[in-house]
């Protein structure tokens, strides 16, 4: 017999690619984690991890048991629910310029801690839109970017702001710095905008976007640079101290979040770990 409970450890350790971080989503410690997956080794007679002291990955049985552990634990929730019984809903707002490119990493994180029969729902916008939803209730867990301090939310880690840029030759001949930004409404804009002014430096808008994957479009099309995030780059390089634009600060990634219902407390704390994991990997 399967223990389900283990089969549910493998697929989040295999989606984490780390213990610790599989054990945060479960709502475990790394140690606990380890047992089960030995035991579930021991019972299937097949190694089904490869393991050392950053990360874990599937051996080729491990990939092979993988569809069926996903096959095995999505019928464990569907004959755990009666057709009378509601979808789970979990709402989650994020931050475009706390996530950017780490959308996706986020999202298939989430999905892999949440029973079968659940709706993620997701909004992403500016950190003061999520948090207005959050504030009139509809959404149940918010990831922001925190530029100004404040007390409320669990800060998860820091994010470096930093001057991102395709072509930092053409951008040197500016004499106005052309900034690459969501516009007025965004605090990373009046960050930079505040440090450039504060250094003397006279900027000029040169293009205005709806997300962060437009504001990369443009600065990969050499529009301009555009003040970002390490994670919503995509670790895209610093061209600051290249081109001599004013140090910008860190900025606080906060998760605000609900967590009345097993299901939601199972989304928070995998909202909780994969954004941690993104943060760490920088």
């Amino acid at each position: 017999m399967l223990d389900l409970v283990s089969v549910r450890l493998f697929i989040l350790a295999v989606e984490f690619g780390n213990l610790t971080r599989a054990a945060e989503a479960a709502g475990t410690v790394q140690p606990v984690v380890s047992t089960r997956l030995k035991a579930l080794e021991a019972a299937l007679g097949r190694k089904l991890l490869d393991r050392t002291p950053r990360f874990v990955r599937p051996t080729e049985d491990g990939v092979a048991f993988l569809a069926k552990a996903r096959a095995l634990m999505a019928a464990h929730d569907s004959a755990a629910c009666f057709d009378d019984a509601p979808t789970m809903r979990f709402a989650i707002g994020a931050s475009d310029h706390a996530l950017g490119t780490g959308l996706e990493h986020v999202i298939r994180h989430v999905r892999a801690a949440l029973p079968s029969r659940s709706a993620l729902e997701l909004r992403s916008g500016t950190s003061l839109q999520v948090r207005a939803a959050f504030d009139e209730g509809d959404l149940d867990a918010v990831i922001v970017r925190r530029e100004a301090g404040g007390a409320e939310g669990e800060v998860l880690g820091l994010d470096p702001l930093g001057w991102r840029c395709g072509d930092d030759d053409a951008l040197a001949q500016d004499r106005a710095v052309p900034l690459i930004t969501l516009g007025p409404a965004c605090g990373v804009r009046a960050v930079a905008v505040r440090r450039l002014d504060a250094a003397n430096r006279p900027w000029r808008e040169a293009f205005i976007g709806g997300s962060c994957s437009a504001l990369l479009a443009a600065v990969r099309a050499g529009l301009g640079v555009a003040p970002m995030g390490a994670v919503a780059s995509g670790r895209m390089g610093d061209v600051g101290p290249r081109l001599g634009l004013p140090d910008l600060p860190p900025s606080e990634i906060v998760m605000l979040a609900r967590t009345g219902s097993p299901t939601a407390a199972a989304a928070a704390r995998a909202l909780d770990a994969a954004v941690r994991t993104l943060l760490r990997e920088g």
